[in-house]
């Protein structure tokens, strides 16, 4: 990308500066308030490393879950700041506001090399409003904190989808460059999406057409195949004809299923059996079916093995593999199957054939940790779900976009 990067910024010397950083730490919790999966936070550590290395004092911005635009013990960044300094083997403060009294406080405290967490950005209704002013009197108030000759890197992917006052308005105040981690994600996925190594397989799982409608369409021109899985196929089978019974549908959806498979019919590749359940628990009587076979009021919670193995087969031919979505309900172990072999035949078709496999974020790259596989056995996790999508459907980037100008 041709935006400055974290190179460029430890070049021109970030000693005794305020660096303002955009993470992406959108991590999810238990009810204990524990952290389940820590890669969002794991991947950071780079850019937060040599920063700190080059004796920047760094200020971290980042956001959990969806608050109300006001603090929410719930959506607290204590438990990131505390995975923070045991993998960073320093203290990471935490500051009780976002760009309040106690945040400036401890920002204009800080010495060479240290590190200061501030609360959840969206504890500030202003991060997520859509009036510029407000945003923009949001981001004085955090270019504040950098003090003089201060700068900001991005390195939160998960979020430069969206215009946002930490992700955007921020960048547009102070010198700017990309972090390692979006640097990375963007130079991966702009050789997916300019230049991909044919055969070009897409996989795209989840729950609804609509959410995936975008990138089927961008891909199904550039793609040799692309496999439908997830509660999506569902809405396909239906427009195909298929009884799908109490199966996840998006009624207003069929009419455009049934276009997607007149215009990319010899592309789109759809499940020839199912795994079906009398209801949504690991605990129900569950088989294997046909596309017509689901009992009434059942529903299917997985592709079934047939599928897998076909899907499988395809995967492991590509030399261009982009997933994203799971193929059924991975949390569940009953109807795991379908994603695992989806993972599974990437990891092999990375291994013996040489091929470029991304997995497109979000479930897929919860699914890929949760299932226990290699993460090393693809040749990129993207840390962005939806950014990701976005970005390969040649969507404009706000976060990104706004580093290039």
């Amino acid at each position: 990308m041709t935006a400055k990067n974290l190179q460029d910024l430890l070049d021109e010397g970030v000693d005794g500066r305020h660096v303002l950083v955009r993470s992406d730490f959108n991590v999810p919790l238990n009810d204990n308030g524990e952290i389940t999966d820590s890669g969002r936070i794991d991947a950071s550590l780079p850019t937060l490393k040599a920063l700190l290395d080059g004796g920047a004092k760094v200020i971290v911005m980042a956001h959990l879950g969806r608050p109300k635009g006001e603090p929410d013990p719930k959506y607290s960044l204590a438990p990131v700041a505390e995975a923070l300094s045991e993998r960073l083997g320093q203290f990471v403060a935490l500051a009780q506001d976002v760009s309040g009294e106690d945040a400036h406080e401890r920002a204009n405290g800080l010495t060479e090399g240290e590190i200061l967490l501030l609360e959840n950005v969206r504890f500030d209704p202003r991060e997520t409003s859509k009036d510029e002013s407000e945003r923009g009197e949001f981001a004085d108030e955090l270019v504040a904190l950098a003090a003089d000759n201060g700068a900001f890197v991005s390195d939160g992917f998960g979020v430069v989808h969206r215009a946002q006052t930490s992700v955007y308005d921020v960048a547009k105040r102070l010198p700017s460059y990309a972090g390692k981690l979006v640097d990375n994600e963007v130079n991966t996925l702009a050789a997916v999406k300019d230049n991909p190594e044919h055969p070009y397989v897409v996989v795209l799982g989840g729950s609804k057409v609509s959410d995936k409608l975008g990138v089927i369409e961008a891909l199904a021109e550039k793609a040799d195949s692309v496999i439908i899985g997830g509660g999506m196929c569902y809405t396909f089978l239906t427009a195909q004809g298929h009884n799908t019974q109490n199966s996840l549908l998006q009624e207003e959806m069929v009419d455009t299923c049934k276009d997607l498979l007149k215009r990319f019919g010899d592309k789109i590749v759809l499940p020839i059996d199912l795994v079906v359940a009398s209801e949504f628990s690991n605990e129900a009587e569950h088989k294997v079916v046909d596309l017509d076979g689901t009992p009434e009021g059942w529903m299917s919670l997985d592709i079934g093995p047939e599928s897998a193995k076909k899907y499988a087969e395809i995967i492991k031919d590509a030399k261009t593999v982009f997933w994203n979505g799971p193929m059924g309900v991975f949390e569940l172990s009953n109807f795991a199957d379908g994603t695992r072999a989806v993972a599974e035949a990437m990891i092999e078709a990375t291994k013996n054939n040489d091929s470029f496999t991304v997995v497109g974020g979000g479930d897929s790259a919860a699914s890929v940790r949760t299932l226990g596989l290699d993460e090393e056995g693809f040749s990129h996790i993207s840390t962005g779900g939806g950014a990701s999508l976005e970005f390969l459907e040649g969507k404009d980037l706000p976060g990104v976009s706004v580093l290039k100008s």
